[in-house]
């Protein structure tokens, strides 16, 4: 049995900030493949769940160029 991968979109914007050094990473998941690349690094973003803010991941940089652009306020 395989497994069947669609595409989706999100409902809802993404809160993020900019990753920077002094930011302490407890609480944030970072992916072991990120982790590999050398993450958290300069041009990372930080990802917030709007609905529990204590949830929160990174975003690498090149992921993220390629996949959101800034909202409109």
């Amino acid at each position: 049995m395989g497994i069947k991968i669609k595409k989706y979109v999100k409902k809802e914007q993404q809160l993020m900030f900019p990753w920077f050094p002094e930011f302490d990473m407890r609480g944030v998941s970072v992916s072991d493949e990120d982790k590999k690349n050398g993450s958290p690094k300069h041009g990372d973003m930080i990802a917030i769940n709007p609905k529990n803010p204590s949830d929160k991941w990174l975003v690498a940089e090149k992921f993220f160029k390629e996949n959101y652009i800034e909202a409109a306020q």
